[in-house]
């Protein structure tokens, strides 16, 4: 195998940052050029000031953004620590005067990582590209007004973040839950200058619809045909019945004969009629028409 093969099948441990900005879409063409100018700048200038050599550092551009990847030789505290803090001066330089401020959203997460002719892939730069991406993240940037925020996972929060050291503050992050499309985790929260942010609660979901009742036995399936409504009452119109068939009064709920019955109940073969508190004008005709009613001139 030759040492190029190698170098894609074995993954190597790498902090993984991924940098967007806020509401890129927003941009017309030559704002979204200079946007991408004080990106660069921005980071490039950082890198110097934290002496971390630009040619130690992996770069993909993605309109947007940038994903970045720093070797293990690298301290991680370095990154967390000095790094981030002439990130956020120099992007709150960039921002003096200008109407839109450029706001950041940087996520961080240390784990294997491939390299190929083309980029970096792997489990740990999808995570990393998640937390910056996520709702939270979205969100915090816009409640607090500020320019810069930063998501780490709960791995690199407990072995570099927890810690502490130079520039590192563990009690300025706030823990929140995600559900990413791996599944739930934990990220913590940091905005840059500041003590640690309040994460909102998320909104609960919306209660599911509540099943219909069944039908009692006093509904269409006891007594053989759809109920309708007419004014606030019901009547079975006893299709699949004939003429000669029956009704019959079964009991009355309000005098006791039904067992936890309201109203009357019917037990009813053929078709029926109920009307109950209704005011009736002109001509009204109930029931169905014949000829022997015709005859008669029955209405």
């Amino acid at each position: 195998m030759n040492d190029d093969a190698l170098e894609i099948t074995e993954a190597h441990y790498e902090l993984v940052i991924s940098v967007d900005a806020r509401r890129s879409g927003a941009y017309d063409d030559v704002d979204k050029v200079r946007m991408r100018e004080r990106i660069y700048r921005v980071l490039e200038t950082a890198f110097a000031h934290a002496k971390v050599a630009r040619d130690a550092v992996h770069l993909e551009d993605r309109g947007d953004g940038v994903l970045l990847s720093v070797p293990g030789r690298i301290a991680a505290s370095r990154l967390l620590g000095l790094w981030l803090i002439e990130v956020h001066e120099k992007l709150r330089d960039e921002n003096r005067g200008l109407a839109v401020p450029l706001g950041l959203r940087i996520g961080m997460h240390v784990g294997p990582v491939r390299h190929d002719g083309r980029g970096i892939s792997g489990r740990a730069v999808d995570l990393a590209c998640r937390l910056a991406d996520s709702s939270v993240a979205r969100g915090l940037l816009d409640a607090e007004q500020a320019d810069l925020v930063l998501v780490t996972s709960q791995s690199l929060y407990d072995d570099v973040v927890g810690a502490g050291g130079k520039f590192i503050e563990p009690a300025h992050y706030s823990p929140a839950r995600l559900e990413l499309k791996e599944g739930e985790v934990t990220a913590w929260f940091h905005l840059p200058g500041r003590t640690a942010p309040v994460i909102p609660e998320p909104e609960p979901a919306p209660p599911s619809p509540s099943p219909s009742p069944s039908p009692s036995p006093s509904s269409s399936a006891a007594v053989g045909g759809p109920l309708h409504a007419v004014d606030g009452d019901e009547f079975d119109d006893g299709e699949g019945f004939d003429d000669n068939d029956e009704f019959e009064v079964v009991g009355d709920g309000m005098s006791g004969h039904r067992p936890g019955g309201v109203g009357v109940h019917y037990n009813v073969a053929g078709d029926m009629s109920h009307h109950h508190h209704n005011d009736y004008q002109g001509n009204v005709h109930i029931g169905r028409n014949t000829d022997r009613d015709a005859e008669q001139g029955r209405g």
